[in-house]
């Protein structure tokens, strides 16, 4: 028992895979800010190219 009470709080195979979730969840997060921010951005473009075509259009 005492030897696999040591061996389980010297094991790092646990805690290597929780690190990289963690990581691959932040990342995630980041992607999807970003696009979400790309996607206002040309959102944007788009409504001044639409706006300038209807403008040129009169």
């Amino acid at each position: 028992m005492r030897n696999f009470l040591n061996r389980l709080m010297t094991e790092e195979d646990g805690a290597t895979m929780v690190e990289y979730a963690l990581m691959v969840a932040l990342i995630a997060v980041v992607v999807m800010a970003g696009a979400a921010a790309l996607g206002t951005a040309i959102n944007s473009k788009f409504d001044t190219v639409k706006t300038s075509v209807s403008t040129a259009g009169n």
